[in-house]
Protein backbone atom coordinates (compact mmCIF):
# COMPACT_ATOMS: atom_id res chain seq x y z
CA UNK A 1 0.00 0.00 0.00
CA UNK A 2 1.33 3.53 -1.15
CA UNK A 3 1.45 5.98 1.37
CA UNK A 4 -1.40 8.67 1.92
CA UNK A 5 -2.44 11.39 4.19
CA UNK A 6 -5.64 11.58 5.74
CA UNK A 7 -8.39 14.04 7.38
CA UNK A 8 -11.91 13.92 9.04
CA UNK A 9 -14.28 16.11 7.25
CA UNK A 10 -16.26 18.17 9.26
CA UNK A 11 -19.04 18.79 6.86
CA UNK A 12 -20.21 17.95 3.43
CA UNK A 13 -19.45 21.18 1.49
CA UNK A 14 -15.48 20.83 3.03
CA UNK A 15 -15.29 16.86 2.44
CA UNK A 16 -16.33 17.94 -1.45
CA UNK A 17 -13.82 20.30 -1.40
CA UNK A 18 -10.85 18.44 -0.01
CA UNK A 19 -11.97 15.46 -2.75
CA UNK A 20 -11.75 18.19 -5.42
CA UNK A 21 -7.72 17.93 -5.36
CA UNK A 22 -5.88 15.37 -7.36
CA UNK A 23 -5.42 12.05 -5.84
CA UNK A 24 -8.09 12.55 -2.91
CA UNK A 25 -10.84 9.84 -2.37
CA UNK A 26 -13.65 10.23 0.25
CA UNK A 27 -13.51 6.85 2.63
CA UNK A 28 -16.44 5.59 4.26
CA UNK A 29 -17.04 2.19 4.86
CA UNK A 30 -14.03 1.19 3.07
CA UNK A 31 -15.13 -2.08 2.11
CA UNK A 32 -14.14 -1.95 -1.21
CA UNK A 33 -11.89 1.27 -1.37
CA UNK A 34 -9.18 -0.38 1.21
CA UNK A 35 -8.56 -3.84 -0.38
CA UNK A 36 -8.32 -1.97 -3.79
CA UNK A 37 -5.71 0.23 -2.03
CA UNK A 38 -3.66 -3.04 -0.35
CA UNK A 39 -3.15 -4.55 -4.42
CA UNK A 40 -2.31 -0.86 -5.40
CA UNK A 41 -5.64 -0.91 -8.25
CA UNK A 42 -6.48 2.59 -6.09
CA UNK A 43 -3.76 4.72 -5.07
CA UNK A 44 -4.75 7.83 -3.59
CA UNK A 45 -2.73 10.10 -2.27
CA UNK A 46 -5.09 11.75 0.42
CA UNK A 47 -8.34 9.96 2.17
CA UNK A 48 -11.05 11.96 3.54
CA UNK A 49 -13.14 10.37 6.13
CA UNK A 50 -16.98 11.42 5.89
CA UNK A 51 -18.17 8.89 8.48
CA UNK A 52 -19.02 11.39 11.18
CA UNK A 53 -20.83 13.89 8.96
CA UNK A 54 -24.12 12.78 10.33
CA UNK A 55 -25.48 11.41 6.85
CA UNK A 56 -26.73 7.87 8.02
CA UNK A 57 -30.52 8.37 8.91
CA UNK A 58 -33.20 6.95 7.14
CA UNK A 59 -36.41 9.40 7.35
CA UNK A 60 -39.79 9.65 5.20
CA UNK A 61 -40.45 12.07 2.61
CA UNK A 62 -42.96 14.85 2.24
CA UNK A 63 -43.76 12.82 -0.42
CA UNK A 64 -44.13 9.45 1.36
CA UNK A 65 -41.29 7.64 0.04
CA UNK A 66 -37.61 7.41 2.06
CA UNK A 67 -34.87 9.35 2.28
CA UNK A 68 -31.82 7.12 2.88
CA UNK A 69 -28.36 9.43 4.17
CA UNK A 70 -25.84 8.22 2.19
CA UNK A 71 -23.70 6.67 4.63
CA UNK A 72 -26.66 4.54 6.30
CA UNK A 73 -24.89 0.74 6.76
CA UNK A 74 -26.46 -2.03 4.74
CA UNK A 75 -27.38 -3.96 7.68
CA UNK A 76 -29.55 -1.24 9.14
CA UNK A 77 -31.11 -0.11 5.63
CA UNK A 78 -31.89 -3.75 4.76
CA UNK A 79 -33.05 -4.19 8.29
CA UNK A 80 -35.19 -0.77 8.69
CA UNK A 81 -39.03 -1.93 8.79
CA UNK A 82 -40.21 0.71 6.28
CA UNK A 83 -37.44 -0.69 3.75
CA UNK A 84 -38.93 -4.08 5.11
CA UNK A 85 -42.15 -3.70 4.23
CA UNK A 86 -42.80 -1.14 1.52
CA UNK A 87 -39.77 -1.60 -0.42
CA UNK A 88 -38.70 -5.43 -0.17
CA UNK A 89 -36.69 -5.76 -3.39
CA UNK A 90 -34.45 -3.65 -1.90
CA UNK A 91 -34.04 -5.20 1.72
CA UNK A 92 -33.81 -8.54 -0.06
CA UNK A 93 -31.21 -7.77 -2.39
CA UNK A 94 -28.83 -6.43 0.28
CA UNK A 95 -29.27 -9.48 2.40
CA UNK A 96 -27.99 -11.10 -0.72
CA UNK A 97 -24.81 -9.33 -1.10
CA UNK A 98 -21.44 -9.98 0.75
CA UNK A 99 -21.71 -11.36 4.30
CA UNK A 100 -22.98 -9.80 7.41
CA UNK A 101 -19.85 -8.32 8.47
CA UNK A 102 -19.39 -6.63 5.64
CA UNK A 103 -22.76 -5.46 5.48
CA UNK A 104 -22.30 -3.75 9.07
CA UNK A 105 -19.90 -1.85 7.71
CA UNK A 106 -20.80 -1.19 3.97
CA UNK A 107 -22.39 1.94 3.25
CA UNK A 108 -25.59 3.24 0.95
CA UNK A 109 -23.05 5.63 -1.11
CA UNK A 110 -20.61 3.13 -1.16
CA UNK A 111 -22.39 0.57 -2.78
CA UNK A 112 -23.57 2.81 -5.34
CA UNK A 113 -20.12 3.81 -6.58
CA UNK A 114 -18.54 -0.29 -5.77
CA UNK A 115 -15.94 -1.22 -8.59
CA UNK A 116 -16.08 -3.94 -10.61
CA UNK A 117 -14.54 -7.17 -9.61
CA UNK A 118 -13.37 -8.29 -13.26
CA UNK A 119 -10.41 -10.14 -12.31
CA UNK A 120 -8.27 -8.37 -14.89
CA UNK A 121 -8.95 -4.77 -13.31
CA UNK A 122 -7.78 -6.63 -10.01
CA UNK A 123 -4.69 -7.78 -11.34
CA UNK A 124 -1.97 -5.39 -11.73
CA UNK A 125 -0.07 -7.11 -14.72
CA UNK A 126 -2.69 -7.37 -16.94
CA UNK A 127 -3.60 -4.63 -19.02
CA UNK A 128 -7.32 -3.04 -18.11
CA UNK A 129 -8.66 -0.12 -19.53
CA UNK A 130 -10.87 0.93 -16.68
CA UNK A 131 -7.41 0.50 -14.38
CA UNK A 132 -5.40 2.13 -16.71
CA UNK A 133 -6.99 4.01 -19.97
CA UNK A 134 -5.51 3.03 -23.34
CA UNK A 135 -3.74 -0.09 -21.87
CA UNK A 136 -6.61 -2.37 -23.41
CA UNK A 137 -8.88 -5.45 -22.41
CA UNK A 138 -7.67 -8.46 -21.16
CA UNK A 139 -11.13 -9.78 -20.88
CA UNK A 140 -11.89 -9.68 -24.60
CA UNK A 141 -10.43 -12.99 -25.65
CA UNK A 142 -9.65 -13.73 -22.45
CA UNK A 143 -11.71 -15.40 -19.41
CA UNK A 144 -14.83 -13.70 -19.71
CA UNK A 145 -17.24 -16.58 -17.92
CA UNK A 146 -18.90 -13.99 -15.59
CA UNK A 147 -18.75 -10.52 -17.42
CA UNK A 148 -20.97 -8.39 -19.56
CA UNK A 149 -23.11 -9.77 -21.93
CA UNK A 150 -25.06 -6.29 -23.00
CA UNK A 151 -23.85 -2.96 -22.95
CA UNK A 152 -20.66 -3.64 -23.58
CA UNK A 153 -18.58 -2.16 -25.93
CA UNK A 154 -14.69 -2.93 -27.52
CA UNK A 155 -12.86 -1.39 -24.66
CA UNK A 156 -14.45 -2.63 -21.57
CA UNK A 157 -16.33 -5.84 -20.80
CA UNK A 158 -16.45 -5.58 -17.04
CA UNK A 159 -19.94 -5.72 -15.09
CA UNK A 160 -21.66 -3.67 -11.78
CA UNK A 161 -20.83 -6.01 -9.06
CA UNK A 162 -23.58 -4.32 -6.74
CA UNK A 163 -26.72 -6.12 -5.38
CA UNK A 164 -28.27 -3.32 -3.91
CA UNK A 165 -27.91 -1.39 -7.56
CA UNK A 166 -30.04 -3.50 -9.32
CA UNK A 167 -32.86 -2.63 -6.66
CA UNK A 168 -32.39 0.82 -6.63
CA UNK A 169 -32.77 0.69 -10.26
CA UNK A 170 -36.00 -1.18 -10.38
CA UNK A 171 -37.32 0.96 -7.49
CA UNK A 172 -36.56 4.72 -9.39
CA UNK A 173 -34.22 5.89 -6.74
CA UNK A 174 -32.28 9.18 -7.06
CA UNK A 175 -29.31 10.39 -5.93
CA UNK A 176 -28.45 13.18 -4.05
CA UNK A 177 -25.04 14.99 -4.24
CA UNK A 178 -23.64 18.49 -2.89
CA UNK A 179 -20.49 19.52 -5.10
CA UNK A 180 -17.07 21.99 -3.86
CA UNK A 181 -19.23 25.10 -4.24
CA UNK A 182 -21.90 23.57 -2.19
CA UNK A 183 -24.31 23.42 -4.79
CA UNK A 184 -26.57 20.37 -4.54
CA UNK A 185 -28.25 18.52 -7.33
CA UNK A 186 -30.44 15.29 -7.92
CA UNK A 187 -29.53 12.49 -9.90
CA UNK A 188 -32.42 10.01 -11.38
CA UNK A 189 -30.82 6.39 -11.00
CA UNK A 190 -31.06 5.55 -14.34
CA UNK A 191 -28.45 8.52 -15.17
CA UNK A 192 -26.04 7.45 -12.50
CA UNK A 193 -23.98 5.07 -13.71
CA UNK A 194 -22.66 4.95 -17.31
CA UNK A 195 -21.71 2.13 -20.27
CA UNK A 196 -18.37 1.81 -20.81
CA UNK A 197 -17.95 3.24 -23.84
CA UNK A 198 -14.44 4.16 -25.26
CA UNK A 199 -13.74 5.73 -21.34
CA UNK A 200 -14.63 3.07 -18.80
CA UNK A 201 -12.58 4.25 -16.15
CA UNK A 202 -15.74 6.84 -16.05
CA UNK A 203 -18.03 4.92 -14.21
CA UNK A 204 -20.56 7.61 -12.78
CA UNK A 205 -21.50 10.86 -13.68
CA UNK A 206 -20.45 12.37 -10.61
CA UNK A 207 -18.20 15.47 -11.49
CA UNK A 208 -14.68 16.17 -9.32
CA UNK A 209 -15.17 16.32 -5.87
CA UNK A 210 -19.14 15.88 -5.77
CA UNK A 211 -20.14 13.46 -2.79
CA UNK A 212 -23.33 11.81 -2.54
CA UNK A 213 -25.41 13.29 0.33
CA UNK A 214 -28.40 10.57 0.11
CA UNK A 215 -30.67 8.27 -2.09
CA UNK A 216 -34.23 9.20 -2.34
CA UNK A 217 -36.83 6.44 -2.64
CA UNK A 218 -40.09 7.83 -4.10
CA UNK A 219 -43.61 6.44 -2.59
CA UNK A 220 -44.21 2.85 -2.55
CA UNK A 221 -45.80 1.28 -5.52
CA UNK A 222 -46.74 -2.25 -3.70
CA UNK A 223 -46.81 -5.24 -5.41
CA UNK A 224 -44.74 -8.45 -5.44
CA UNK A 225 -41.42 -7.37 -4.39
CA UNK A 226 -38.84 -10.43 -5.51
CA UNK A 227 -34.67 -10.02 -5.71
CA UNK A 228 -33.72 -13.49 -7.24
CA UNK A 229 -29.72 -14.50 -7.47
CA UNK A 230 -28.11 -16.52 -9.34
CA UNK A 231 -24.23 -17.09 -8.09
CA UNK A 232 -21.50 -20.10 -8.46
CA UNK A 233 -21.99 -20.81 -4.16
CA UNK A 234 -24.75 -20.20 -1.45
CA UNK A 235 -23.69 -17.44 -0.22
CA UNK A 236 -20.40 -13.84 -0.27
CA UNK A 237 -20.62 -14.47 -4.03
CA UNK A 238 -20.99 -12.36 -6.66
CA UNK A 239 -24.08 -12.66 -9.15
CA UNK A 240 -23.68 -14.17 -12.23
CA UNK A 241 -27.28 -13.35 -13.22
CA UNK A 242 -29.82 -11.43 -10.57
CA UNK A 243 -33.06 -10.43 -11.24
CA UNK A 244 -34.79 -7.82 -9.52
CA UNK A 245 -38.32 -7.09 -9.75
CA UNK A 246 -41.65 -5.54 -9.00
CA UNK A 247 -44.46 -7.36 -10.24
CA UNK A 248 -48.88 -6.22 -9.48
CA UNK A 249 -51.52 -8.38 -9.53
CA UNK A 250 -52.78 -8.18 -12.98
CA UNK A 251 -48.88 -9.25 -14.61
CA UNK A 252 -47.60 -5.82 -15.12
CA UNK A 253 -44.37 -4.97 -13.42
CA UNK A 254 -40.48 -3.78 -13.72
CA UNK A 255 -37.68 -5.85 -13.52
CA UNK A 256 -34.10 -4.60 -13.63
CA UNK A 257 -30.68 -7.51 -14.24
CA UNK A 258 -27.60 -7.33 -12.42
CA UNK A 259 -24.33 -9.28 -13.64
CA UNK A 260 -24.93 -8.76 -17.29
CA UNK A 261 -23.88 -5.06 -17.92
CA UNK A 262 -21.55 -2.33 -16.64
CA UNK A 263 -24.52 -0.66 -14.67
CA UNK A 264 -27.78 -2.13 -13.20
CA UNK A 265 -29.32 -3.05 -16.85
CA UNK A 266 -33.20 -2.13 -16.76
CA UNK A 267 -35.24 -1.54 -20.34
CA UNK A 268 -38.66 -0.03 -19.55
CA UNK A 269 -39.71 -0.67 -22.92
CA UNK A 270 -39.46 -4.51 -22.13
CA UNK A 271 -41.68 -4.15 -19.18
CA UNK A 272 -44.87 -3.90 -21.20
CA UNK A 273 -44.16 -7.53 -22.14
CA UNK A 274 -44.46 -8.80 -18.48
CA UNK A 275 -48.09 -10.40 -18.78
CA UNK A 276 -46.59 -12.19 -22.02
CA UNK A 277 -44.18 -14.19 -19.59
CA UNK A 278 -40.26 -14.23 -19.47
CA UNK A 279 -38.79 -15.22 -23.06
CA UNK A 280 -40.68 -11.79 -24.35
CA UNK A 281 -39.26 -10.21 -21.61
CA UNK A 282 -35.84 -11.06 -22.02
CA UNK A 283 -36.26 -10.96 -26.19
CA UNK A 284 -35.89 -6.91 -25.81
CA UNK A 285 -33.73 -7.01 -22.17
CA UNK A 286 -31.06 -8.63 -24.13
CA UNK A 287 -32.16 -7.17 -27.66
CA UNK A 288 -28.58 -5.75 -28.12
CA UNK A 289 -26.28 -8.76 -26.23
CA UNK A 290 -23.25 -8.94 -27.46
CA UNK A 291 -21.71 -12.46 -24.86
CA UNK A 292 -18.29 -14.27 -25.70
CA UNK A 293 -18.31 -17.96 -26.16
CA UNK A 294 -17.77 -18.04 -21.95
CA UNK A 295 -20.59 -15.88 -21.16
CA UNK A 296 -23.15 -16.71 -23.74
CA UNK A 297 -25.07 -19.16 -21.25
CA UNK A 298 -26.07 -16.04 -19.38
CA UNK A 299 -28.69 -15.04 -21.66
CA UNK A 300 -31.18 -17.47 -21.92
CA UNK A 301 -30.20 -18.21 -17.75
CA UNK A 302 -31.85 -14.47 -17.60
CA UNK A 303 -34.97 -16.21 -19.35
CA UNK A 304 -35.17 -18.92 -16.93
CA UNK A 305 -34.69 -16.87 -13.81
CA UNK A 306 -37.17 -14.26 -14.79
CA UNK A 307 -39.70 -16.80 -15.67
CA UNK A 308 -38.89 -18.46 -12.21
CA UNK A 309 -39.44 -14.77 -10.56
CA UNK A 310 -42.55 -14.35 -12.73
CA UNK A 311 -44.20 -17.46 -11.40
CA UNK A 312 -43.22 -16.87 -7.55
CA UNK A 313 -45.19 -13.32 -8.22
CA UNK A 314 -47.88 -15.36 -9.60
CA UNK A 315 -48.32 -17.85 -6.77
CA UNK A 316 -47.04 -15.08 -3.96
Amino acid sequence: MKAFTYERAKDPVAAARAAARPGAKFLAGGTNLLDLMKIEVETPTHLIDVQDLGLDRIEKTKEGGLRIGAFATNTALAADERVRRDYGVLSRAIVAGASGQLRNKATTAGNLLQRTRCPYFYDTNMACNKRKPGTGCSAIGGYSRQLAVVGSSNDCIATNPSDMNVAMRVLDAVVETVNPEGQTRAIPIADFHRLPGNTPHIETTLQPGELITAVTLPRPIGGTHIYEKVRDRASYAFALVSVAAVVQKDGTGRVALGGVAQKPWRVEAAEAAMPQGAKAVTATLLADARPTQDNAYKVPLVERTLAAVISQARTA
